[in-house]
């Protein structure tokens, strides 16, 4: 069912954990599978002064393919500048991958927005300006994220709260 690949991202997942002090911070989740992600980004600057991802974790409560999907995400945007990060797509993640079942392609799209929720978040707590395929993508996500809160209002409330204390 899983390709190798996804199996060793599973097993061993690369940067995974919270990151402290993180630069953008993007939350997602899927209302039909459960699935919740963080992911964290710290920003540097490459040779060329040009804004990277210098870091990225992730933390995902979810299913084989959610987490190998987070993992292969923080890998492929590791060292990217912003422009190019926003650039990958849930068919570069799958590919990556070596495939998913259809079943659990949305995984991907979970690490995508992710990705783009954390970006999302720096250029906004910077005051920078935002793209707008960027906003228009986060406003989407900003819907979908207030369907899941109303929906499960008391669970979200209480996970929130203590994602929080642990930080």
């Amino acid at each position: 069912m899983y390709t190798k690949k996804v199996l060793k991202h599973f097993q061993n997942p690369h940067n995974y954990g919270r990151m402290r002090n993180s630069d953008g911070i993007g939350k997602v989740g899927n209302l039909v599978c459960g699935d919740i992600m963080w992911l964290y980004i710290r920003i540097g600057k490459n040779t060329k002064k040009q804004e990277i991802i210098k870091d990225i974790k992730f933390e995902t409560f979810g299913c084989v393919a959610a987490i190998a999907t987070s993992s292969a995400i923080t890998d492929l945007a590791k060292g990217k500048t912003i422009k190019e990060a926003l650039k990958i797509s849930k068919e570069k993640i799958i590919n990556t991958l070596g495939g998913l079942p259809p079943i659990k392609v949305h995984c991907s799209v979970l690490a995508a927005d992710a990705l783009i929720e954390a970006i999302y978040d720096y250029l906004k707590k910077n005051k920078r300006d935002i793209p707008r395929d960027l906003e228009k993508k986060h406003q989407i996500l900003q819907k979908e994220k207030e369907i899941i809160s109303a929906k499960y209002k008391d669970w979200v409330e209480t996970e929130e709260k203590m994602h929080s204390h642990e930080q």
